[in-house]
């Protein structure tokens, strides 16, 4: 830089005074421009460092809430002196022009050629000469200056960076005991999600420290950052109170198209909007004044997404399985029609909208608190959910309600037992509150039964179905032809008696194969299957599907409902449909519901291997006359006061823990009965509040060994009520059913609390969520809390309304 520096002050002196006198002014000029040079450069140099400086101290990465902004020290003087410089470099240039104007002739030539100017007799560019002098030495000062500001600011940011990372180490606290190791986690794989970018992490100490502090929870706050946001909680909005809707369009609305699954969900709630109005209006005046919360209610419908296939949709127009889109088109219509928020997704790109996913891979927590109370969903989305939300979904899974068909009993949904036990399945382990799960028909109270509706007739409709009643004809329940294959021999007998129907899917090409005697009607339309049934008088069953929704609708339509009995019982460990879902339960029929809480006459459950047994059912049911029945908890009412109660009453984030195993009041409150067979809530003790159901409603019995409490709640007219466990986990419970302990201890048992015998061993339970009603060992007599309930709505006992 010297050297063109030098060159072009050669260059500028030739252009202006010639080469006559360029061997004198250099000699006398080259000194200046050495000067001058040095002073340029220097002063290039600190412009740099202050550009520099500048750039690196105010650099943002996106404007991150977590970058660290540092200024300059002296950035006022460092500013002022570089503006003087400025003016006086523009002062030097002005007087080196007026300089170089002058007449090169006059002066210089009257010299003779001399080109050695007497101190005296300088010409008048020589007093400019000095000037320039003066000037440059005044640059070179100033860049000095500037450089020594530089410094001086320099070393306090050295000092202030220094400063900061003395306090963005990972502080030793032991109320966060894992802020360490998640530091050092954040070191290595930060970069394995840009979701960390997003929330400002950038690699320094103090990104992660602020990560871990402020968005999620590993570490304490850091005591120089500005806590007023964070300490700026939000209010919870004033509640507002539920209306029930009468106008179900926005909910066709909100229900979406574009799939087969959605057009069948609406055409069916299309056509029992008038069902769930007349149900509304019903509720409301059993509730009266009672102040209902509006809650705003998010319903993922996992399986219908893309992401998991959505096997059901192409399916929905050929025979394929309807039951999920029957129970879920329900849930919304009754959600709707309660009078709650809602929103509805089908697809994984509204999920993450609606919930405020970070742009990544899911590692990181939800760029909003969850805008809503509730989540019903199924285990696909149950998945998604927890592959995207991050730590939120840890802190947010008490509000999801999962809807599952079959049930999963606590054995498989506790984590570290279902591993260590053998219950882990592809389905289970969630650690949720076994309430959380929601199934179809009420058979595992382990869990809630959320259910769906049936067609409700009115009288009118009843006597015209019992005056079109054909007494010889019989409609098959099964849409698929792979459920008749090896039937023949059923048919056969059946045929005999009466004349055979069935809605078999078939594409034209295709004949289904069955029967010829069989008169197939192919898949109709719900409406058209309505009249179907409204004229048979036998729906028979072959053992699959289970537990589906048609045989009620058959039921409630004037059918009787013949199905067969399995021998041994069907479940996950010798049936294949089974294997692997996350419940042990053993399934005595096709349709245990319509066995054990409707039976007779309007269900027959018969041996169909012993083809005696099944010819006289079919004789019998021939001369047997029922109405149509419909039990009140599959009716719109019914499921409107169901969810209702679960969603008033219901809460899994904020309910007390139970008291820890073998802790009990000092005044107990259970009473022997009269009869010393079991415990009844002593009409004295006092309530504990917020307990739902009511804990007056509980009464304990000691099982018979090798018997699930399920079944010992069910020989006593009574539902096994898992929430009142708690209340009995303790040796005072034995002791007042006069039961011998020489020994307690608590364990993790999905059994326990239990007696053993041989031995006089009490055992308690160590694990609230693996409190079971379900399961029994020939080993154990187990101590049972069941509790009443409400006539045609086993889910509530009578004074949960």
């Amino acid at each position: 830089m010297y050297s063109l520096l030098k060159h072009l002050c050669s260059v500028y002196l030739v252009q202006r005074w010639g080469t006559m006198v360029l061997p004198a002014l250099l000699t006398r000029l080259l000194p200046l421009c050495r000067l001058f040079v040095l002073g340029i450069g220097f002063f290039t140099l600190c412009f740099l460092m202050t550009s520099l400086g500048g750039q690196f101290s105010s650099r943002r990465l996106g404007d991150s809430p977590f970058t660290i902004r540092t200024e300059v020290m002296g950035g006022p003087e460092s500013r002022g002196v570089l503006r003087k410089m400025s003016d006086l470099l523009e002062l030097m240039v002005k007087r080196m022009d007026a300089l170089a104007r002058l007449e090169n002739g006059s002066e210089l030539h009257r010299a003779g050629g001399d080109l050695h100017f007497p101190a005296d007799r300088m010409p008048p560019g020589a007093g400019l000469m000095e000037r320039i002098q003066a000037i440059a030495q005044n640059v070179s000062d100033i860049a000095v200056k500037v450089d020594q500001i530089l410094r001086h600011s320099l070393l306090l940011h050295s000092k202030v960076s220094e400063g900061r990372r003395d306090q963005c180490e990972a502080p030793s606290d032991p109320k966060f005991p894992d802020c360490s190791g998640k530091v050092e986690w954040m070191r290595a794989r930060w970069t394995s999600d840009p979701c960390y970018a997003f929330f400002g992490v950038d690699g320094t100490e103090c990104s992660f420290l602020i990560y871990l502090s402020e968005v999620e929870w590993f570490c304490p706050p850091l005591p120089w950052r500005n806590q007023t946001a964070a300490q700026r909680a939000s209010k919870p909005l004033p509640k507002v109170q539920a209306v029930f809707r009468s106008n179900l369009s926005h909910l066709l609305d909100l229900m979406g198209s574009g799939k087969e699954s959605l057009i069948f969900m609406k055409k069916r709630t299309k056509r029992l909007t008038a069902q769930w109005v007349l149900a509304a209006q019903r509720l409301a005046q059993k509730l009266g004044a009672t102040w209902r919360d509006q809650k705003q209610i998010l319903v993922h419908i996992g399986f219908l997404t893309e992401e998991s296939g959505d096997v059901f949709s192409p399916r929905v127009l050929k025979g394929g399985p309807l039951g999920e889109m029957v129970q879920w088109a329900d849930i919304l219509a009754a959600l709707y029609v309660l009078g709650h928020g809602l929103r509805v997704t089908v697809s994984l790109k509204e999920l993450q909208s609606n919930l405020g996913v970070p742009p990544g891979r899911g590692s990181c927590p939800l760029t909003i608190p969850l805008p809503f109370d509730l989540i019903y969903t199924d285990y696909h989305g149950l998945q998604q959910m927890k592959q995207h939300m991050g730590l939120s979904f840890k802190k947010y899974r008490c509000r999801i309600r999962v809807i599952d068909t079959f049930g999963t009993e606590p054995a498989y949904n506790h984590e570290e037992y279902a591993t260590l036990h053998g219950y882990r399945t592809n389905w289970g382990y969630w650690n949720l509150s076994p309430k959380q799960f929601m199934t179809m028909f009420p058979h595992t109270p382990d869990n809630s039964f959320m259910g769906f509706v049936s067609e409700e007739l009115n009288e009118t409709e009843k006597q015209l179905i019992k005056g079109g009643k054909a007494s010889n004809m019989a409609v098959v329940y099964g849409k698929e032809a792979s459920i008749w294959k090896g039937k023949e021999k059923f048919l056969g007998i059946l045929n005999k008696y009466m004349e055979i129907h069935g809605t078999v899917y078939y594409e034209s090409q295709r004949p289904p194969e069955v029967p010829a005697f069989v008169k197939n009607h192919g898949l109709l339309p719900q409406p058209e299957f309505q009249q179907l049934l409204r004229k048979a008088k036998l729906f028979i069953g072959f053992g699959f599907p289970y537990e589906g929704p048609a045989p009620l609708e058959a039921i409630a339509n004037g059918c009787i409902f013949l199905q067969s009995r399995f021998s041994p019982p069907h479940s996950s460990l010798n049936h294949e449909f089974f294997r692997g879902k996350p419940t042990s339960r053993e399934v005595f029929s096709q349709h245990p519901y319509a066995e054990n809480f409707i039976g007779k006459p309007h269900v027959w459950t018969v041996d169909y291997n012993n083809s005696e047994e099944f010819e006289a059912a079919i004789k019998a049911i021939m001369t047997t006359q029922v109405d149509p029945y419909l039990p009140y908890e599959y009716t719109c009412e019914g499921m409107l006061e169901r969810i209702h109660a679960y969603i008033q009453h219901q809460d899994f984030c904020t309910a007390p823990g139970p008291a820890p195993p073998g802790a009990h009041a000092p005044q107990s409150p259970f009473v022997l009965a009269p009869n010393a067979t079991h415990l009844e809530w002593a009409q004295n003790a006092s309530l504990t509040p917020g307990a739902w159901p009511p804990v007056n409603s509980l009464r304990a019995w000691l099982a018979v060994p090798g018997r699930a409490c399920t079944d010992t709640c069910l020989d006593h007219g009574l539902i096994c009520e898992p929430s009142f466990f708690p209340f009995l986990n303790s040796q005072d419970a034995f002791l007042k059913l006069q039961v011998p302990c020489d020994s307690t201890e608590s364990e993790m048992n999905h059994l326990y609390p239990a007696f053993a015998q041989p031995g006089q061993e009490c055992y308690l339970q160590k694990e609230p969520l693996l409190f079971s009603c379900a399961g029994s060992n020939t080993k154990y007599r187990r101590l049972c809390p069941c509790r009443d309930f409400r006539k045609g709505q086993v889910a509530l006992c009578q004074g949960c309304l």
